[in-house]
């Protein structure tokens, strides 16, 4: 139940998401050449959005290829990260997350996006 600008995490309902996010990464590397979702915001303005490199970074950190996924999106790295915690350690309990820290890291990474497609 979020209270006061804080999102309050159950860390065992993230072990589906986190499952399934290293899935498509894995299955993402045995995929030929560079397969991939194009961004809805992007293909349609030009304009990356903060998420942009995902699926490029997420399948390169599983690889262990860190420069290439920290060079598509370096939240990829964090993302991945976090699966295997969640995935592996199986934490119990719950994460407050305040909201600031979500919009303070997208707004980082769309920063980062706009720099990386030569928008800024």
């Amino acid at each position: 139940m979020p209270t006061g600008g804080t999102s309050i995490i159950e860390l065992a309902e993230l072990r589906t998401p986190a499952g399934l996010l290293l899935a498509a990464a894995a299955a993402h590397t045995l995929l030929p050449g560079h397969v991939g979702l194009s961004c809805p915001l992007r293909s349609a303005t030009g304009i990356p959005c903060p998420l942009c490199g995902m699926t490029t970074s997420a399948a390169a950190t599983l690889r262990l290829h860190l420069v290439a996924a920290s060079r598509a999106n370096p939240l990829g790295i964090v993302a991945v990260l976090a699966a295997l915690v969640v995935v592996v350690l199986r934490p119990r309990g719950t994460f407050a997350l305040p909201m600031w820290v979500v919009v303070l890291v997208l707004l980082s990474s769309w920063l980062f996006e706009l720099v990386r497609f030569s928008i800024l």
